[in-house]
């Protein structure tokens, strides 16, 4: 079997959700099942700017081949007044205002999307839902066409153009039942072919040092937040959260904020913003922590959360992102906010309650090994491709 993926940044060095998803599935399908694999993307690796940084061409990376694509243009300045614009009233927005806001929104990339449509591959998987790629590549490609929306409920979701997009897949991927939910209620995609697969949690790496040490602060307890530092994943809010409660709760405790940053968070005696990180800091950090938070609303999966439940330390969640939430609750191992108070009396208990600690922090690791190993989940995919290689392309592109 020869796949395709189609994403607009590719490599190790991004970290978001559907971008590493996308990677980590294409390169299972290589080692654990033996099949080609081929991915097609853009030269960026800034998911605000979209700005051509990386050389365009061939390569391989870890047994995956990677095709990469310089853009016609990025993210233009006249996307935020557009954006603003529209998300007031997404569904509202004419079709040629939600045509307009793909293009201004970038990456604009007619060669990716040509190359896909000359490609050799037997199926093509599309990550995530938003960008000109996908909006394009669904359209126009002849082989079937995989979407993993990696969606959430936000204002984007509900323009008309994107109705083409899940019109024309022939079958839908998703990380959790909540997407599945949210995605039933807005589009009408309840007749395609479909799977909740999520993603495999890969192993932690051994322990370097302590992460108390990786953060500068030897001797304190600390929690941690990992993740892009930016206002779209809560991280601001998280930091004034995290600033009331130490005005309220004097002590040792710090906040570490391990990821890009964006955000431009106050300095605070205890917050401290490492920027990117290697696997291994990032997998001290995260094992030596009183509890992982996760402040962002908007997840369609949340690996970050299934990494922590590796270390067996139990996670506190945004209460309005479902699928984080729905991770809690299938499992034991978190708990969820939906205000300050919230934030504090759960953050109080945790802190003070080792005991409690202990279990949800067990519960979630028996969670991860019972649903999120890559052996399975791998399987349970490539069956699911060649299913939808089978029944063929279906599902023309609406225009």
């Amino acid at each position: 079997m020869k796949v395709a993926f189609a994403t607009p940044r590719y490599g190790p060095e991004v970290m978001g959700g559907a971008e590493t998803a996308a990677r980590q599935l294409a390169e299972h399908l290589v080692s654990d099942v033996g099949w080609e694999v081929d991915v097609f993307s853009t030269c960026t690796l800034d998911h605000v700017t979209w700005e051509d940084t990386l050389p365009p061409g061939n390569s391989t990376l870890n047994g995956v081949n990677v095709h990469r694509f310089r853009s016609l243009h990025g993210r233009k300045p006249d996307f935020y007044g557009l954006d603003g614009r529209l998300r007031i009233a997404p569904g509202a927005a004419t079709r040629s205002e939600a045509k307009r806001w793909v293009e201004l929104n970038g990456p604009v990339n007619p060669d990716l999307v040509e190359a896909l449509v000359s490609c050799d591959a037997q199926v093509i998987a599309f990550y995530p839902y938003l960008y000109y790629p996908t909006v394009e590549g669904i359209r126009r490609v002849r082989v079937p066409a995989v979407l993993h929306p990696a969606a959430h409920d936000e204002p984007a979701l509900y323009l008309s153009v994107f109705r083409g997009t899940f019109a024309g897949a022939d079958a839908i991927c998703y990380h959790t039942v909540a997407e599945r939910r949210l995605l039933q209620r807005i589009h009408r995609v309840a007749d395609r072919p479909q799977t909740v697969l999520g993603l495999g949690v890969n192993e932690a790496t051994p322990r370097c040092r302590s992460g108390g040490e990786v953060l500068g602060i030897p001797d304190r307890p600390y929690v941690v937040s990992v993740g892009r530092v930016d206002d779209h994943k809560g991280s601001s809010m998280l930091a004034a959260f995290f600033d009331m409660y130490k005005r309220r709760n004097p002590g040792p405790l710090a906040l570490a904020m391990v990821g890009p940053v964006s955000a431009k968070i106050k300095p605070h005696p205890d917050i401290v913003i490492t920027g990117v990180v290697d696997e291994v800091d990032k997998w001290d950090v995260i094992r030596d922590a009183q509890l992982s938070i996760s402040p962002s609303a908007l997840e369609s999966f949340s690996l970050v959360v299934l990494e922590s439940w590796v270390e067996s330390v139990p996670v506190m969640v945004n209460a309005t992102c479902d699928p984080t939430r729905e991770h809690c609750e299938r499992s034991g191992g978190g708990a969820w906010f939906g205000s300050y108070l919230e934030f504090e009396a759960i953050l109080t208990r945790l802190l003070t309650d080792e005991r409690a600690r202990s279990v949800m922090g067990r519960l979630g690791k028996d969670y991860v090994d019972a649903n999120y190993q890559w052996p399975v989940l791998i399987d349970r995919y490539a069956r699911f491709l060649e299913r939808t290689v089978d029944r063929g392309r279906t599902m023309p592109g609406v225009l």
